[in-house]
């Protein structure tokens, strides 16, 4: 029942939510350990990650060859992490740009307020229509 009531794009979202709350969290620990010597900056590659999460393909599921194979998650992606090579002139070898960060940091919540925005969208169209219309 619940499949015929929800499409595959909420999974898809919650994934792209649950994306956006690790880059958030690895932004926070950059600029944390920003003044850290040798502390190596990293953040998820969106592009790679949000392709998987969200255009994920039902004939491409995982198959297992032998009985005794642990199935896995199909909701999970693993999203690749890139991290930051210090610049030459980094006297520490520290990599992380404060300022590179906080652009990071605004732009991964606008992104994130945004999906969370028309998830809670999809989700009162769903509740005007269970209630045939009533407010």
């Amino acid at each position: 029942m619940a499949a015929k009531l929800f499409d595959p794009l909420y999974g898809g979202l919650q994934q792209v939510l649950d994306l956006r709350t690790r880059q958030h969290a690895m932004t926070a620990t950059n600029l944390a350990n920003a003044d850290t010597p040798g502390f190596k900056a990293k953040f998820l590659d969106f592009q790679d990650a949000l392709s998987q999460a969200v255009g994920t393909d039902e004939g491409l599921a995982m198959r297992a060859t032998d009985p005794r194979h642990i199935g896995g998650d199909p909701s999970s992606v693993d999203a690749p992490m890139v991290e930051v090579e210090a610049p030459p002139w980094a006297v520490d070898g520290n990599s992380v740009f404060a300022e590179k960060e906080t652009a990071r940091l605004a732009t991964n919540q606008l992104f994130y307020t945004g999906v969370s925005r028309g998830i809670s969208k999809r989700f009162a169209l769903l509740k005007f229509a269970a209630s045939d219309g009533k407010r």
